[in-house]
């Protein structure tokens, strides 16, 4: 039997998953989404009006901050860089994930 992934099981990760990929380094909205696909072989897919609407959130909330690149070639990306507000926030969602998977774990253990 093989699993899928359930966009309704992670819909509301999507913020906690960009200030994840965010915790390594800056980075621009097509590479963070590139950054999804490869951590996930493919298997999960973020739309790109998804994960824009998660920026914007983020940067309003004051967990991320955005600036222009300085390409000199191509047109200028949009950096994102985490906040301290972002790393805290980005800590206590992964907490509070890893307890919700130990419930979960327990509530759908086979005896």
């Amino acid at each position: 039997m093989k699993g899928k992934v359930s966009a309704d099981l992670l819909r509301g990760h999507t913020d906690t998953i960009v200030l994840g990929i965010l915790m390594k380094s800056d980075s621009y909205g097509y590479e963070i989404y590139n950054t999804i696909l490869e951590k996930t072989g493919g298997l999960y897919q973020l739309k790109e009006a998804t994960l824009y609407s998660s920026y914007k959130r983020l940067e309003k909330e004051e967990c991320i901050i955005g600036y222009w690149g300085d390409e000199t070639q191509g047109g200028r990306r949009k950096y994102y860089r985490i906040t301290d507000k972002g790393k805290n926030r980005y800590r206590q969602n992964k907490v509070d994930w890893e307890f919700t998977q130990q419930i979960l774990n327990q509530l759908l253990e086979e005896e």
